[in-house]
Formats: C-alpha cells, sequence, structure tokens
C-alpha cells in the first residue's frame, strides 16, 4: 500500500489512539561469525507505542533514524544473550540480509518482546527478532509503500468494529474492494498463552508425575539396599559407626544414584535434540544453565527420596542386624 496518505488517513480516525506502518522479511543475520535465522521487521519511531516493546538497553528507533534511513537496529534480549552473554551489546555491529543484500547495522537498542514467552520454551527453533527503521527498510527492498498498518484501538472501543471500519474507509479511498484484511492481534496474542498456559500445564503434570515415579524407583532400590546390607550395617555400628555415618553413606549412593541417571538422561536428551535439528537444518543450542539447573533438582530428589531409607538404616538395632 502506499505509504503516506494511507497512514495518514488511518491516523485520523477518532478511535485509532496511535498507527504506524509495519514491514517484514524472513531472513539471516551475522553477529560474532554466527548466522542466525531472523524475522526481521521494519517499523517506525512510535512501535513502542502500538506493539509490545520493553526496553532493557540504549533506546528506541527515534525520528532521526527513520528521517536518515539509517542502519540502526534493535534486537531482542535472547538473541543478545545467545551471542554475546549479556543483554549488555549496544554500539555492536551485525550484517543483516535484507532485499537480496547484505549490510552492517549498529544496535542501538536491546529489548523485550512480547514473543519471549514462545522463545524461551522453544528455544532455537523461534528466529530472533530484529527491528529497523521501515524506510531502511524500504531502501533495501527498492520500493517507497509498505505492506502493513499496526494500529492501536482506544480502551473505549471495540477492536473488530473498529477493523471493519479500516478496512472500509482503507477500500473507499483506493477505490478497492477486497485489497485488504485485518488481524486482531490481541486475540490471538490472547489464544497463544491461552495455548501456551495449557501445554505447560500438562508438561508440568507430566514432569510431576515422572519425578514421583522415578523419585519410588530410588526409594525402592535404597530400601533394597537396606535389606541385603542389614548385617554389613550391624557390624559397622557395632564397631562404633554413628547414625549420622550410615545415614551420609546412604544419602551419599542415593546423589551417585540420581546423578548417574540425570546425566545418562541430559545425554539422550542431547542426542536425541542433535538428531531433530540436524533432520532440519537448524542449529543446537545448549543452555548449559538450564542443564545445571535440572542436575541440582535431580540431587534433590534424590536426597528427598532417599532420607527415608537412609533413616531406617541408620535406626537398625546391631545386635538384630547381626542375627539377620
Amino acid at each position: 500500500m502506499t505509504s503516506t496518505p494511507f497512514k495518514i488517513s488511518v491516523k485520523r480516525m477518532s478511535y485509532v489512539d496511535h498507527a504506524m506502518p509495519v514491514m517484514f522479511e524472513a531472513t539471516d543475520a551475522y553477529i560474532r561469525d554466527r548466522k542466525s535465522s531472523i524475522y526481521l521487521w521494519g517499523i517506525d519511531r512510535t512501535a513502542k507505542d502500538v506493539i509490545s516493546l520493553e526496553l532493557l538497553k540504549g533506546r528506541f528507533l527515534n525520528s532521526g533514524d527513520i528521517s536518515s534511513h539509517a542502519r540502526t537496529c534493535m534486537v531482542d534480549r535472547i538473541m543478545a544473550e545467545n551471542c554475546y552473554g549479556t543483554d549488555n551489546i549496544i554500539g555492536k555491529k551485525l550484517l543483516i540480509n535484507s532485499g537480496g543484500s547484505g549490510a552492517e547495522y549498529e544496535i542501538v537498542g536491546v529489548i523485550k518482546t512480547g514473543s519471549s514467552v514462545l522463545q524461551n520454551i522453544m528455544g532455537s527453533y523461534i528466529p530472533d527478532f530484529v527491528y529497523i527503521p521501515y524506510t531502511t527498510m524500504q531502501n533495501n527492498i527498492g520500493t517507497n509503500n509498505f505492506s502493513q498498518i499496526a494500529v492501536k484501538i482506544t480502551d473505549s472501543y471495540d477492536e473488530e468494529t473498529a477493523g471493519r471500519n479500516i478496512i472500509k474507509t482503507m477500500e473507499r479511498n483506493a477505490n478497492i474492494k477486497g485489497a485488504y484484511s485485518f488481524t486482531n492481534m490481541a486475540r490471538q496474542k490472547e489464544n497463544i498463552n491461552n495455548i501456551i498456559h495449557i501445554f505447560s500445564g500438562v508438561l508440568t503434570a507430566v514432569g510431576i508425575i515422572s519425578l514421583f515415579v522415578a523419585g519410588l524407583g530410588i526409594m525402592n532400590v535404597m530400601l533394597s539396599a537396606v535389606t541385603e546390607r542389614t548385617r554389613e550395617i550391624g557390624i559397622k555400628k557395632a564397631l562404633g559407626a554413628s547414625r549420622r555415618i550410615i545415614i551420609a553413606e546412604f544419602l551419599t549412593e542415593a546423589f551417585i544414584m540420581t546423578l548417574t541417571g540425570a546425566l545418562a538422561g541430559i545425554a539422550a536428551g542431547i542426542l536425541a535434540s542433535w538428531i531433530g535439528v540436524s533432520a532440519l537444518g537448524l542449529t543446537l543450542v545448549l543452555q548449559i544453565d538450564k542443564i545445571m539447573e535440572i542436575l541440582i533438582f535431580s540431587l534433590l530428589t534424590g536426597a528427598v527420596f532417599g532420607i527415608y531409607p537412609a533413616f531406617k538404616a541408620a535406626s537398625l538395632n546391631p545386635v538384630e542386624a547381626l542375627r539377620r
């Protein structure tokens, strides 16, 4: 659609709070010699008023960037942390392919977008978000037009009604029927969030059940060990081993058993993930902090379900244990 007339006509509507042009391109970017698939968005300086953008470092794109067609950009926090291990990368450069050619852009802002929840769940399967001035993107593509208008409706007006009215106005101005359509992003976001919450709830329930079953397995193995080593425990206690020593011994065994299982599970998960991403042509990104959290949680699980067998072993009467 033509840029200026349609943008102005939409902005003038009484129920429109903010409106801005939007351009989109699925492409690649190179940062620190690392290739990343990205969603490249061409936006206006009013983006923070229209879409969900939370500034973490640096600044938003401003009117100077828009008017000068500057090669500046904002990147998502997840991309910054994956590439540099920190979100403070203001002034760094990245190479973006846009319109069939590559150019270097300066990072002026690091932001947290509304996609972060989904990105945290899906990891590297969701492309990173990069934002540049829409005028720069127009230059890259070689056009004076833009494909979409993002509109924020005033709180007192119905979004569906506003969308239909905007479409009618644009069709009347262009004298073309059926050329435009609208999407209620707020409703789509709500639907996606509901799906994510359901998905997360199911995974949480499955995880809790799996942990409980695994914990019972650890407890059964340790109880069997107590039964099989009753005489051994009696000898140790007869020789002066204290309750604390017996408890520490069995808890250590539970820790080792749990750690071995966790490492085997992590190795199997990494192998399965590597096979999957290799088949899809994607890149496997390991999150070491998440792996460490899994190991720590596994050790805690072993400690919780190993306490009862350890105390049972420590409570054995040495005389009765030797008789058995």
